[in-house]
């Protein structure tokens, strides 16, 4: 796999005000798709405009939530658009994806098609301070199998999404709950995917 498909959309969205986005809600004009077949590999990767997925209702990620995801954040810094720290991330993927036996992306080739989608969708990366485009890449299996088993296709999507602050109030300190008793990672447990 050497090139990403770029499909170019009919209409471009207008850009939300920076002041009021919040964290999440707003989404940028372009995704990447990847398909991944048993036998085939990764393969038909491209860049195309955001639009919601469709699977079907015995999706095997719907019913036994085989299915992974990344956050990681782009800034301005002058009139550059910088990523922070993309390869590591992608390589964090790459380790859920060994834990939940799921195919491991090419992450030269996935690093390289996050560039190009966020080449293409730079007018959307906020210049404020304490605001950032963050990149969700996630992949799930796209099976339409009732059955326990790990799946034989994949769907992997980089969506973007302007962000502030990820709590309403800002940046102000946050009240938080800290358990003795349940435990979500050990070491070697799912909690690490």
């Amino acid at each position: 796999m050497s090139t990403v498909k770029f499909v170019k959309a009919a209409k471009l969205k207008e850009k939300p005000d920076v002041a009021k986005i919040g964290f999440g809600t707003h989404f940028t004009d372009y995704m990447f798709e990847m398909t991944y077949t048993e036998g085939k590999g990764w393969h038909n990767a491209q860049i195309i405009p955001y639009d919601n997925i469709s699977v079907s209702p015995a999706n095997a990620t719907i019913h036994y939530g085989q299915a992974i995801f990344e956050g990681m954040k782009a800034f301005r810094q002058g009139n550059k658009v910088v990523i922070f720290r993309p390869m590591d991330h992608i390589k964090r993927l790459n380790n859920s994806a060994r834990i939940l036996d799921i195919p491991q992306v090419d992450t030269a080739f996935v690093h390289d098609a996050l560039k190009q989608l966020i080449t293409i969708e730079k007018d959307w990366v906020p210049a404020q301070r304490g605001q950032s485009l963050y990149i969700r890449p996630f992949i799930f299996a796209d099976d339409g199998f009732l059955g326990v088993s790990v799946g034989k296709t994949y769907k992997m999507y980089i969506i973007l999404s302007p962000v502030a602050a990820y709590y309403a109030h800002g940046f102000a300190p946050v009240k938080i709950m800290v358990e003795d008793t349940y435990v979500r990672a050990t070491k070697g447990g799912l909690g690490e995917a």
